[in-house]
């Protein structure tokens, strides 16, 4: 069974050779993994996709990490069958190709940054656009740069991250029970929303 799960390790070199150790003999078999953020502290935030034997608990893999001096898995879950990381550079090869690049980045995003859905939201029409899981009534919110959100009153279990299209549309992603968006991943964000519309444009 594929899960996905976020570890802060410290950022020296045989750090992640160690959490790879660990997930192994835990059961675990990594099959990617994908550098989230490099903090200033000395730690980096690592997503790593792996496939568990079958019976393994994926409490074992987290306690095996979490015994290492200085890992802390953030969060696990489990990860859509034959699911794949996707980097952003495979991301914007996608929009270049796609004859409606706005509808494409919304179908994009959730796989881009492991979250449950995006949608693109107008100022006067709300919900424009929007993959399966998005709720269909979403409010236009005023941003300058990418941002983390406030979740409706109503919810308080999905993250909610949001970048500028332009002065009457953001698209807005919901990521439901964690991790938090990082800010690398926010910054991300706005820069694949930015080339999106640039790529638009052209």
């Amino acid at each position: 069974m594929p899960f996905l799960l976020r570890v802060e390790l410290p950022d020296v070199p045989g750090s992640l050779g160690r959490v790879a150790t660990a997930i192994g003999m835990s059961g675990g078999d990594i099959e990617a993994i994908e550098i989230v953020e490099k903090r200033s502290d000395g730690t980096a935030l690592d997503d790593v996709l792996l496939e568990t034997a079958e019976g393994t608990m994926p409490d074992s893999i987290v306690s095996a990490c979490n015994a290492l001096d200085g890992v802390k898995v953030v969060w696990i879950s489990r990860y859509p069958a034959g699911g794949n990381l996707v980097l952003d550079l495979e991301a914007v090869e996608e929009l270049t190709a796609a004859p409606e690049v706005l509808d494409k980045l919304i179908e994009l995003l959730p796989v881009t940054f492991r979250a449950d859905w995006a949608a693109r939201v107008h100022r006067a029409k709300g919900v424009v656009s929007g993959t399966s899981a998005a709720p269909e009534d979403l409010e236009f919110v005023e941003i300058e740069s990418a941002s983390r959100l406030e979740p409706p009153t109503e919810d308080d279990v999905t993250l909610y991250a949001a970048a500028r299209l332009d002065g009457n549309e953001v698209v807005v992603i919901g990521r439901r029970g964690g991790p938090e968006f990082v800010d690398s991943e926010i910054a991300r964000l706005g820069h694949l929303t930015g080339l999106a519309v640039t790529i638009a444009r052209t």
